[in-house]
């Protein structure tokens, strides 16, 4: 038949069927088929649809005959008309029906964003496409645009792929951003933006780690890095070896995302809105993994070779250094240096782990310079294997329900950040007590007979020491303020029952600020040690 021809490769046969097949042609159109299939013999057959207009019930019963006699039956390149009716009769539940996908080319255009498992052009204006390193990467486009969603679900301003299309010989997901920029090319461009792309770039980080994803949605990175550490059995002294595995396995188990590839070709300012993109390596872990991936990212990639950094984010070794450091400063919401240090030197050793394996697995030990870069990453971890013994630290910030019987948590919460700062016993005690009647007020009155969440922030800065809490919440506005302090001079027989609370704060704290900005209530507790 004209409308019919076929190859075999591999002992893969592919039918391509064009034009019509309805109930004029169809008895004709199985007949060259069944001829086909009984000539090659194949273990697996694909039809190939792309030249297909339109197929009747007449057709289907085709399709359905040559799925009972090979089992392994593919249809691709099925127009929107022709899947639809696929995907209405039940086919695609029974067996591989892919779509056509419009083909866009990626020549000359700009590369915005680069992650592990693929690269960003813009195609226009509007558009950007994400093109898959992975040839055959339908599944990862599914999964990224799943995580994606559930993602914006969960509160995380993204990205939603809403087109799928053939670049090449791979495949890439449509994007719309509308005029967007990334963080690396605003720092690179516009340097007076470097301390806004700080502040925005950590406060995203804040809001991924501070998200809480159901269980079973996301994969966890631990496994992940636990792989990693395996990895290392044969390259790494028994002793190290054995301390990496317990560093790691010694991670708390933790609930909250983790982006996974976070650095600042990831991160797009689209107009006023700040998106994250490229979200196939979503999962659910403690975020010292996170920064483990960042610290290669901004420096431990380039730190033998300070081009790799230019050419891979745009700006140089210095101000990669200086906004990993910054960012590093505004996530742990503390100055103290040596902190900060302690905290890198706890991402260095995932860093240095992964970056290790990836070297080694492409073939570094057999090229003199990367074999070189190996060895001094091993000498670094081996040093801070013999010094460091966790990898937990202190996040300076927590979400939770506004509910009273979570006061021990927050409490718990603010404690172990007082008890680093060596905060003495008085003081420490008097922010207690404020914070106990701040979130104890949010809990009772801020959402009224609704469930809410609080937001609980504490911040320690040095010359002087001073320690900063911060309550947000997003219930009724109420400046507690304004209320005026209660006359203590009364006797009790005088005395208005309420408002000692807040008097309180006021009292043992040197500084309490009130704001409601953009739907919240902010309430500032400062305290000078």
């Amino acid at each position: 038949m004209e409308n019919i021809r076929s190859e075999t490769n591999n002992g893969v046969l592919t039918i391509f069927i064009s034009g019509r097949v309805d109930s004029n042609n169809a008895q004709e159109t199985e007949a060259a088929v069944n001829s086909i299939v009984q000539a090659e013999n194949p273990s697996s057959v694909i039809i190939d649809f792309g030249s297909l207009d339109y197929i009747s019930s007449a057709g289907l019963r085709i399709i359905l005959h040559l799925k009972k006699m090979i089992s392994d039956l593919k249809l691709i390149n099925v127009n929107s008309d022709v899947y639809e009716v696929f995907d209405m009769t039940g086919f695609t539940q029974m067996m591989t029906v892919e779509k056509a996908y419009r083909v866009v080319s990626i020549e000359g255009c700009e590369v915005v964003g680069k992650g592990a498992n693929g690269t960003l052009y813009r195609i226009d204006e509007d558009n950007v496409v994400k093109v898959y390193n992975n040839a055959d990467a339908l599944n990862e486009i599914q999964h990224e645009r799943e995580v994606a969603r559930l993602a914006l679900v969960l509160g995380i301003p993204t990205a939603i792929s809403y087109d799928v299309v053939r670049v090449g010989d791979s495949y890439g997901s449509v994007f719309e951003l509308l005029s967007a920029k990334s963080f690396a090319k605003i720092i690179s461009t516009e340097p007076d933006k470097f301390d806004w792309c700080v502040d925005e770039f950590a406060g995203m980080l804040k809001k991924i780690h501070s998200t809480v994803v159901p269980a079973g949605k996301l994969p966890e990175i631990k496994q992940t890095v636990l792989g990693w550490v395996d990895f290392m059995k044969d390259y790494l002294p028994e002793d190290a070896y054995n301390k990496l595995k317990k560093l790691v396995s010694d991670v708390p188990d933790d609930n909250h995302m983790i982006h996974g590839d976070y650095h600042t070709k990831n991160l797009e300012l689209t107009r006023d809105e700040v998106l994250t993109i490229d979200m196939d390596t979503l999962s659910v872990g403690n975020p010292i993994f996170e920064l483990g991936s960042m610290y290669n990212a901004f420096i431990g990639f380039s730190e033998q070779d300070h081009e790799i950094v230019k050419r891979f984010q745009g700006f140089d070794f210095e101000t990669a250094k200086r906004f990993w450091f910054e960012v590093l400063k505004k996530y742990l919401g503390t100055d103290n240096e040596k902190k900060i240090k302690e905290v890198e030197d706890k991402a260095r050793i995932v860093g240095y782990t992964r970056l290790i394996r990836r070297s080694i697995r492409r073939g570094g030990l057999d090229v003199p310079e990367k074999k070189e870069h190996i060895e001094y990453w091993t000498q670094e971890l081996l040093d801070l294997l013999g010094r460091v013994n966790t990898l937990s630290f202190l996040r300076n910030e927590m979400e939770i329900e506004a509910l009273k019987d979570n006061l021990p948590q927050v409490l718990e919460f603010i404690d172990l950040h007082l008890e680093s700062a060596d905060c003495p016993m008085k003081p420490k005690l008097q922010i207690d007590l404020a914070v106990e009647e701040i979130f104890v007020n949010i809990a009772n009155y801020a959402y009224g007979q609704e469930m809410g969440r609080a937001v609980v922030r504490i911040e320690v800065s040095e010359e002087p020491i001073c320690v900063t809490v911060t309550f947000i919440d997003n219930g009724i506005p109420y400046d507690p303020l304004a209320k005026e302090d209660p006359d203590i001079t009364l006797s009790a027989e005088e005395r208005q029952i309420g408002g000692l609370g807040i008097f309180m704060v006021k009292s043992t704290m040197d500084d309490v600020i009130y704001d409601y900005k953009d739907g919240q209530n902010i309430l500032k507790l400062k305290k000078n040690i």
